[in-house]
């Protein structure tokens, strides 16, 4: 009896284990996004997965700009729809599918960047223990385009 019990308890475990292995980490959730030029922090984007299984990126928190710069308030440059919105609550990123090749890499999205009002193609690609999201916008090709290292947080304040 005690030895069935004992491998019943063993099994059930070793399901739980293989069961969350199986699944890869998704990008929804907050993520800080650091400028890739100065390093710097920029703001807290959520992700949120659609009804569609597309991928949506909104501005929920913006970071003081170091040495007391003016803050952005508004996305001035943006086409519309965007023209003139507050850039808190700005969408920035939308479309991005999850690769059917590679369930860490995210495709065919597009990345609006509220400072040029520049809209670029956009893919992502999770990171293994799916802490940090390599988030690229490009024109044309991937190689004609910038990376910015986002890190998973826990919410949408610092």
């Amino acid at each position: 009896m005690q030895k069935k019990l004992l491998m019943n308890g063993i099994m059930g475990i070793s399901l739980a284990v293989l069961t969350t292995m199986g699944h890869a980490a998704t990008p929804e959730g907050f993520w800080k996004s650091i400028d890739d030029r100065s390093g710097e922090l920029l703001s807290i984007i959520e992700v949120k997965k659609k009804t569609d299984g597309t991928y949506t990126g909104t501005i929920a928190y913006r970071y003081p700009v170091p040495g007391g710069g003016t803050v952005l308030t508004n996305c001035v440059k943006c086409p519309e729809p965007f023209k003139n919105k507050p850039i808190l609550g700005l969408q920035i990123a939308w479309g991005l599918k999850q690769d059917p090749q590679n369930p860490d890499q995210y495709i065919d999205g597009r990345i609006l960047e509220p400072k040029t009002g520049n809209i670029y193609k956009g893919k992502a690609q999770l990171s293994a223990d799916g802490k940090r999201m390599r988030m690229r916008g490009y024109m044309g090709i991937s190689a004609l385009g910038r990376t910015q290292v986002w890190i998973r947080t826990d919410s949408a304040n610092p």
